[in-house]
């Protein structure tokens, strides 16, 4: 694969979720059951384990159809 052109689809596909970002987050991404959260006193832990498995797929479909 060109690396040049793997770059160039990458700073595309960033920039492209920098500008959606507003709406991304109304949809509730990283906030979804089955994200786990964890709060004990000042300290957080926050694992998005549903939200990961929807990105993935997600980014496999994409990168499916662009490979046909």
């Amino acid at each position: 694969m060109n690396l040049p052109r793997l770059f160039i689809g990458l700073g595309i596909f960033f920039l492209a979720v920098g500008l959606l970002w507003p709406w991304l987050l109304k949809l509730g991404l990283g906030r979804l059951p089955g994200d786990i959260i964890i709060e004990r006193g000042n300290m957080r832990f926050y694992f998005p384990l549903t939200t990961s498995i929807i990105v993935s797929l997600l980014l496999s479909l994409l990168f499916w159809l662009l490979r046909k």
